[in-house]
């Protein structure tokens, strides 16, 4: 038997290779276990529906974990619920096993990405935009797609609370990551049984664009624009090296 708090990495490890995962996504496996919780390995993937670019970049799934086990501890300090639980070594962790509704919030501080991409002529390129925007994409492949959030009121989702810890997420990591510049990012939320919004995504370069004063890239967006393997770990290693 199977508990999150006190198993050991040794029998988690024996765990992921006596039975499939329970999940399989693009950047992670999952086996559900007996208290509710689950065992995560990230798998080393990159992708980019936009430039058509998709490899597995071994080493990339270490640093991911590194970014979201301080962000998790940055965010369960500030009262921000994660379900993240402890890590259990390089590349797996131990997380509460939330289910929820298939769609993203994104917030922009930046007109950047599909803001510019899907609107154009509302922002300049790569603008401050005057207040952070939230939007929700619906999650589908091959490409998710603008959602409007009367949609998700159909279904009886609190938009509102989504909107109020996705706010808050982000002034946390602005704060936290400055003087780097948090241009956007995205979060997937998933509810507790008492329906409170509870992020069940992972917080890391891979899901945010992150920059440097110099407008450098310390994000995905090093691999969108066709960085090596070797230059994304170096930067994202000095990345994790400078964070608090």
């Amino acid at each position: 038997m199977v508990h999150a708090m006190t198993s050991s990495a040794n029998e988690l490890r024996r765990l992921s290779e006596t039975r499939p995962p329970d999940v399989t996504g693009h950047s992670k496996k999952i086996w559900k276990i007996t208290d509710g919780d689950c065992y995560v390995q990230l798998v080393p993937s990159l992708s980019s529906f936009t430039f058509d670019r998709h490899e597995l970049m071994g080493g990339t799934d270490a640093l991911r974990l590194d970014f979201y086990e301080r962000a998790a501890a940055r965010l369960a300090g500030k009262g921000v619920q994660t379900a993240f639980l402890r890590r259990v070594d390089a590349t797996s962790y131990l997380a509460r096993y939330v289910t929820g509704p298939p769609f993203e919030v994104i917030v922009k501080n930046y007109a950047v990405g599909s803001t510019v991409r899907k609107y154009p002529g509302l922002f300049n390129e790569n603008e401050p935009l005057p207040r952070p925007v939230v939007k929700f994409d619906y999650r589908i492949d091959p490409e998710d797609q603008p959602i409007g959030e009367d949609y998700l009121r159909a279904l009886g989702l609190p938009v509102e609370g989504f909107r109020a810890n996705a706010l808050a997420v982000n002034r946390e990591l602005r704060d936290w990551l400055a003087p780097l510049e948090l241009w956007d990012f995205c979060l997937i939320f998933g509810l507790t049984e008492a329906g409170q919004p509870v992020i069940t995504s992972e917080i890391s370069p891979d899901c945010m664009r992150l920059r440097r004063s110099n407008g450098s890239s310390l994000d995905k967006d090093l691999f969108r624009q066709g960085a090596s393997a070797e230059q994304i770990i170096t930067e994202w290693r000095k990345l994790i090296d400078e964070l608090e």
